[in-house]
């Protein structure tokens, strides 16, 4: 970033729906959402973690050994041996089948997301690599391939050794292999199911909106405040790669403010896209924090997480609707659906406090004033373009009315308006859709299953 003297080409106050965050993100969030929209970093600890686990059960497995010769027990040695030598065709027959069958099933997962996303909607993806089942189940499958080979290695002699002149019997590392084994065969049956619930529009839907709660719990914050900041003093632009602001340093933001004695203000959105040159901080008061010590306080990647970023799941379901009610798929039970989720986001975000955030250091004074979405921008961004499209479909009609009154009987009276607002609009749209007065009342009359 770098800081600019002079007025600031964004707002210089906060609307009088400001408020001040009380919870601040955990240190370690961050890192644990970045390492969830990876798909590598499990399998290679699982591949790491497989060798680690070789060589222990390796020097486990010479020391039963060397215990046994030193107590002369050959017999017992001999014994092992006849196990170990039993076990080594099923780790050689796992050593071989195990990476074709790899291969195979996450063939089959990518056609099943294939279609899901071409159901549903491209983001649907995010699903998939943020799954936890699908990351143990590759993981798991990995170790079991490596830790299989490893295990071949440690075999001494031929098809019949002798029990005086061997150092080691692979015997933990074969009953390992054995146990890995099984787990994977769970794993698969617990990673189809997984799959077929991602091709199921109920289960995506769900998981989209279960997302987009913990989002919004996580912007519930103190009472709403009028904060006057005063003129703007430097502003800060972006020099980095352009990209969607995807994540904010607010710990880091508000210690760097302190250290100057000022009030930082972040212009862009969570989910707007930046590019070189791009304002995205204006300076209030005392002295412009330096550029070094704002270095990746603002994350940008290539797509929307719902990390800091509770709209981008009604962006997903919004989506989702609109590709349902698009002639080509013409499916409104999947659009009521939707509806069905997005009153749920609603219902819980009309009771809480929307505005700017007001981030506070340890003394309680304002250090950083961060804008999210209001009520209004919710609400629109909920219904704008699904009402655009539902005016032909009275499945989709009946379950929009139903919501919107829903809405505006938990509304108070200073957020019923944008409500109003559509339900109105939606009238309006319907009456100009459908030229008999029977389907107008039809069409017109809520019902929370649409049409039953």
């Amino acid at each position: 970033m770098t800081a600019t003297s002079g007025p600031s080409g964004g707002r210089s106050g906060p609307s009088a729906g400001g408020r001040h965050l009380l919870r601040q993100p955990h240190a370690l969030a961050s890192l644990r959402e970045r390492l969830r929209d990876t798909f590598w970093f499990a399998p290679a600890a699982g591949l790491v973690a497989a060798f680690a686990l070789w060589w222990g059960l390796a020097e486990l497995d010479t020391s039963i050994v060397t215990h046994l010769k030193d107590e002369q027990a050959y017999d017992e040695i001999g014994d092992l041996l006849t196990f170990a030598v039993d076990a080594r065709t099923i780790v050689t027959t796992v050593s071989a089948a195990m990476m074709t069958f790899i291969g195979v099933v996450f063939s089959i997962s990518l056609v099943a997301v294939q279609m899901a996303s071409g159901q549903l909607t491209p983001r649907v993806v995010r699903i998939f690599v943020r799954s936890r089942i699908s990351k143990l189940t590759l993981t798991v499958f990995l170790a079991t391939f490596a830790f299989s080979l490893l295990v071949l290695t440690s075999y001494e002699g031929g098809p019949d050794p002798d029990p005086r002149r061997v150092t080691s019997v692979p015997l933990l590392q074969s009953l390992l292999t054995l146990g890995l084994v099984g787990l994977s065969l769970l794993l698969f049956v617990a990673y189809v199911s997984s799959m077929l619930r991602l091709m199921r529009v109920g289960p995506v839907l769900d998981h989209i909106a279960r997302e987009s709660l913990r989002a919004l719990a996580s912007h519930s914050g103190g009472p709403v405040e009028t904060l006057p900041l005063g003129p703007a003093t430097a502003r800060l632009v972006h020099r980095e790669a352009a990209g969607v602001l995807r994540e904010v340093g607010v710990a880091r933001l508000v210690r760097a403010a302190g250290r100057h004695g000022t009030v930082l203000r972040l212009l862009p959105r969570t989910g707007d896209f930046v590019v070189p040159g791009t304002p995205v901080l204006t300076v209030h008061g005392g002295t412009a924090p330096s550029a070094r010590s704002l270095r990746r306080t603002l994350s940008v990647g290539v797509e929307r997480t719902l990390y800091q970023d509770p709209a981008f799941g009604l962006r997903q379901l919004s989506d989702i609707a609109l590709r349902a009610l698009s002639p080509s798929v013409h499916d409104p039970t999947t659009a009521v659906q939707c509806l069905d989720r997005i009153v749920q986001f609603l219902s819980m975000a009309v009771h809480l406090p929307l505005g700017a955030l007001h981030h506070r250091d340890r003394r309680g004074d304002v250090r950083l004033v961060q804008e999210v979405p209001g009520w209004t921008d919710l609400v629109d961004l909920a219904f704008e373009e699904i009402r655009w499209s539902a005016a032909g479909s009275p499945q989709v009609t009946r379950r929009l009315l139903a919501a919107l009154d829903d809405l505006l009987l938990l509304a108070g009276e200073e957020r019923r308006e944008p409500l109003r607002r559509h339900r109105a609009l939606l009238v309006e749209a319907v009456e100009r859709t459908v030229p008999e007065a029977a389907d107008r009342a039809f069409a017109l009359r809520p019902d929370r299953q649409g049409i039953g």
